[in-house]
């Protein structure tokens, strides 16, 4: 099991100065995005940094759902300015890019493909040591703060890749829930769709045991090894937060109690994914977030069209889990039970359409968009889709239940519409 260190609490942002100062950071590399550069999540950290003297270097340049080119564009930021520590303040996009830039400026020799997820890049284990990152997630949300994963848009093929090794995850996280008080409405929900889909993607991935064949080095060992008796319990955990706060955290932007719970809950659902791994909504989401037309979602305040992440993985997760619940079917109607459903007088052989139902009554009650049919794709665009997820055997090769092409057709088929 590998997690970063977290802290917890509200206004613990204002420490970030000292932990700075502990660690003897001479040259700090502070990255956020455009739009956070102006809200108080970063005047948090900025006010904490000026109060203890330390040396900082601002880049605000991230991209929302980054790409090579924008990982490219802070990697070089981060070579030239010889940084010892670096302080990631956003959403996934942020920290992300952060643990790229770490990664690239301490291993300078290396080409961009060298660490890249195999088949796409080389996939090479990293042995060179990193310098200190200290995440302090702004969505709640990815739990990148507590991963060893850095996800971009390939452009060239137009998919969602991405870096995963366990030297990348952050130092500390910073988990301070004022900060999600300035996320609007459909950040919260689409934030909150993947803390579901970790959650859920976890608990019902193929057990560690079966992961096959054994590293030949445990340095080859991957970050995602499959369901395991620790990841469940923060699995199980993140998702009766989720049942019990996402809602509220999504109606009531004053409800600080909910917000509050569900920025907790991305951490336990990263602490639980980050070691267990997620299987099939997320290998389908990257060619979904990839291939993207025309959409742009509300509240996002972006130039370019997007899919958010989190949107690009609940989508298909009522086809998704209906496909796997042969498998697990306990598993599945125990998910089901803790998101509402009443499995009373339940057959076990049903585990997967109850699943499947109580997602979409979810996802239908928190108006979200009626399947892949409402954000620009259509059936002449699934074997594109399908061969956007061919590469993702990292995680596809999670799924308890093994996959062919046709049933990735039939997947995508079944997720164009949800209602």
């Amino acid at each position: 099991m590998a997690i970063s260190n977290i802290r917890y609490g509200e206004g613990v942002t204002k420490e970030i100065g000292m932990d700075l100062q502990n660690l003897g950071a001479r040259r700090v590399c502070l990255m956020t995005d455009k739009n956070l550069s102006q809200l108080p999540p970063v005047n948090a950290v900025l006010n904490s940094l000026a109060k203890y003297g330390v040396n900082f270097q601002m880049y605000d340049n991230v991209r929302v759902e980054p790409t090579d080119q924008s990982f490219l564009d802070a990697i070089k930021f981060a070579k030239k300015g010889e940084f010892d520590a670096y302080v990631a303040v956003g959403g996934g996009s942020v920290i992300d890019t952060c643990k790229a830039a770490n990664l690239y400026a301490s291993s300078p020799a290396s080409d961009f493909l060298d660490y890249v997820n195999a088949p796409i890049g080389k996939g090479k284990p990293v042995t060179v040591p990193l310098k200190p990152l200290i995440a302090v997630p702004t969505t709640a949300g990815t739990g990148s703060e507590t991963t060893g994963v850095a996800i971009f848009d390939f452009k060239e093929l137009k998919v969602k890749t991405g870096i995963a090794s366990r030297a990348i995850k952050p130092t500390l996280g910073i988990i301070d829930p004022l900060h999600t008080l300035s996320m609007p409405e459909r950040i919260v929900a689409n934030s909150g769709f993947d803390v579901l889909c970790h959650a859920l993607e976890s608990y019902t991935a193929l057990p560690y045991n079966m992961r096959s064949p054994c590293p030949s080095n445990p340095i080859n060992r991957p970050a995602y090894q499959g369901s395991n008796p620790i990841s469940d319990v923060w699995a199980l955990h993140a998702l009766r937060i989720v049942a019990k706060y996402l809602k509220r955290a999504i109606r009531n932007p004053e409800d600080r109690e909910a917000r509050a719970n569900m920025h907790l809950a991305s951490a336990f659902a990263g602490i639980g994914f980050g070691n267990a791994g997620v299987h099939l909504c997320h290998g389908m989401s990257y060619p979904i977030s990839g291939l993207v037309k025309t959409y742009k979602p509300k509240d996002y305040n972006v130039d370019h069209s997007l899919v958010p992440h989190g949107l690009s993985v609940v989508l298909t997760s009522p086809a998704v889990f209906a496909f796997t619940a042969q498998i697990h079917p306990e598993r599945h109607l125990e998910a089901a039970e803790i998101l509402g459903a009443d499995i009373r007088t339940a057959r076990i052989k049903d585990a997967g359409f109850i699943l499947a139902d109580t997602l979409r009554k979810f996802l239908f009650d928190l108006n979200v968009d009626d399947g892949l049919a409402a954000i620009g794709y259509s059936k002449a665009d699934i074997p594109a889709l399908v061969k956007g997820t061919l590469p993702q055997e990292r995680v596809t090769k999670l799924s308890p239940r093994p996959q062919t092409e046709d049933d990735l057709s039939a997947l995508f088929e079944a997720s164009m519409k949800l209602y």
